[in-house]
């Protein structure tokens, strides 16, 4: 509720008062308000790529500043206000790691539903969601959005896209998975495994590439 209140709040422009806050709590919860105000600040931050500060030296107001979580695309699909979608990108991935490189369109929508972002109801950060990840990321190569072979009826599955892989790592992802969950990644054994695998795999090939791009160069030269 306080996530959804301070979205609304910032949208709209209106000063986001600490009065306000506690008031969205209730007393019934008042005194577990600063545990509550941390939960919703590493949300907002991991989620939808703001961060929650201070704006007064007393504490009294707050104002939400855009961050950027990848290189590049701050504002993924060109959303409402300009404001980062990257927070849900790598939560997506992480989901889509999760579920073993590939995640069913239920499950992405089961996951989406979690956060309050559901199909067909403009989000005041993502927009429409069903364009933003089926569309908009698809298109700039962070996801990919493909048929299940032989699936009777049609059905929909998500995976990394190529922009995703280069941008990226799965230990990145198993990192803001387990921050979501207020964990480390290493309780995730087989996930943390296949990352840590990964890992390696890309400092591998970093030399490799390295070595063809200069015997490219100097084929160049020689021409």
């Amino acid at each position: 509720m306080l996530v959804q209140f301070l979205l609304e709040k910032h949208s709209s422009g209106e000063p986001l008062m600490r009065a306000a806050l506690l008031k969205i709590i209730g007393r019934k919860y008042r005194e577990h308000f600063p545990e509550i105000f941390r939960l919703t600040s590493q949300r907002l931050e991991l989620v939808f790529g703001l961060e929650l500060r201070e704006a007064d030296e007393h504490g009294q107001s707050y104002t939400l500043v855009s961050k950027v979580a990848l290189p590049g695309e701050g504002t993924l699909g060109g959303g409402s206000k300009g404001l980062p979608k990257t927070g849900l990108l790598m939560a997506l991935l992480g989901v889509i790691f999760m579920k073993g490189n590939r995640a069913s369109e239920e499950e992405v929508w089961e996951f989406l539903n979690v956060l309050g972002v559901q199909e067909g109801k403009r989000h005041l950060v993502f927009g429409e969601p069903r364009k933003l990840i089926t569309r908009d990321l698809v298109r700039q190569g962070y996801l990919e959005y493909r048929p299940v072979p032989a699936s009777d009826p049609l059905r929909h599955e998500f995976l990394w896209g190529p922009k995703a892989r280069a941008e990226t790592s799965k230990m990145q992802v198993l990192q803001v998975l387990a921050k979501i969950n207020d964990t480390v990644p290493s309780s995730y054994p087989q996930l943390y495994e296949e990352a840590l695998l990964d890992e390696e795999e890309r400092a591998e090939a970093r030399p490799q590439a390295r070595g063809a791009a200069a015997k490219g160069a100097r084929s160049r030269r020689r021409v």
